[in-house]
């Protein structure tokens, strides 16, 4: 247990917050025992700090997600079921899987976080979310100490969102461990999303496999996306919107080069945030000691030594000036605390 604690090496934008207490949790035993020892103090539950900008300091007590632990416990010709504990490196599983050739989460790989975060957040990219791959997720509440599981349904996921997301539930459960099904065989690559396509033609790889599609992935992220651990940063800081066929029609008589992706509504259609960004002219931008990536629009960065309230007003900018110029409402992913 660590008492007045500066939580910057605990979050990827180097923020310098404080935490009046912070505990390492290595064991469910252990997180009842300061439940019960601490019961009124408020708490954070905290990953790898991937996803969540501080603005102020945290006054209560920081749960640290550090429990380890990973086993199949089914196994068939087509997939395995493997349970993988919260405080697991996400890339670390992605590697695992991809080495065994097993596939659903080769497209996530390079992801920053833990494997508790992964469901809440329902993370993806190049065409592929989590919740495509979660069977269940295991839980303790942090008001009862009564563990509880959801099933995939029950976790109401979304575009970057889950029931765990909800205001009524934020906090409530403490992910311990997730529940996985991959593919053995039988299994159809996702290789249309994004720049994967060009980098496996780059290598001349026309039958590409498991470990062809994470390597392109990696690849691309390693090239578009700055090392938190050189720069301080959350990966895309926002969500990318969404729009009507009309609005679609409309931003297209003005924009005709704009990109699109289809999604599974009707009439429903997905426009890369990074791009809308990156016309409005703020790629590479810097105010001080915070700015928009110059290789990535989607990512905000801090140069070392920003507040969170920095960034957060930076964002605000950004969000104003898209509103501005293509009337799209654009949407952090990046959680506030």
């Amino acid at each position: 247990m660590y008492k007045d604690i500066s939580l910057k090496p605990y979050n990827t934008f180097g923020i310098d917050a404080k935490a009046d207490w912070l505990a390492e949790i290595d064991s469910e035993e252990q997180l009842l025992t300061i439940i019960d020892d601490m019961p009124d103090m408020p708490k954070l539950i905290l990953g790898q700090g991937s996803n969540v900008l501080f603005l102020n300091d945290f006054k209560g007590i920081v749960l640290h997600n550090n429990i380890l632990g990973k086993r199949i416990v089914d196994e068939n010709e087509d997939s395995i079921t493997v349970k993988v504990k919260g405080g697991e490196s996400w890339h670390d599983f992605v590697l695992w899987a991809v080495d065994n050739n097993y596939g659903g989460i080769e497209n996530l790989a390079l992801i920053p976080g833990k494997v508790g975060t992964a469901p809440m957040q329902n993370i993806g990219a190049y065409g592929v979310e989590v919740k495509d791959v979660i069977e269940s997720v295991h839980t303790l509440n942090m008001t009862t100490c009564q563990p509880k599981t959801f099933t995939n349904e029950e976790c109401a996921f979304g575009y970057r969102d889950s029931i765990f997301k909800q205001p009524e539930n934020k906090g409530q459960y403490f992910i311990n461990e997730v529940t996985f099904k991959l593919y053995k065989r039988n299994y159809r690559l996702k290789t249309g999303y994004g720049a994967i396509q060009q980098v496996l033609k780059q290598k001349h790889i026309k039958h590409p496999g498991i470990k062809d599609v994470a390597q392109a992935v990696m690849e691309i992220r390693r090239s578009k996306l700055p090392d938190p651990k050189k720069i301080g940063n959350a990966g895309s800081f926002f969500k990318n919107p969404f729009v009507s066929q009309q609005q679609l029609k409309n931003l297209q008589q003005n924009y005709p080069q704009i990109p699109y992706y289809n999604t599974d509504k009707k009439d429903i259609y997905k426009i890369p945030a990074g791009w809308l960004i990156d016309q409005a002219g703020w790629k590479g931008k810097r105010f001080g000691a915070v700015g928009v990536h110059p290789n990535q629009a989607l990512v905000l960065v801090n140069y070392g030594g920003a507040t969170g309230q920095e960034v957060k007003d930076l964002a605000n900018k950004i969000i104003d000036d898209i509103q501005h110029k293509y009337a799209i409402t654009l949407t952090p992913e990046v959680n506030f605390i």
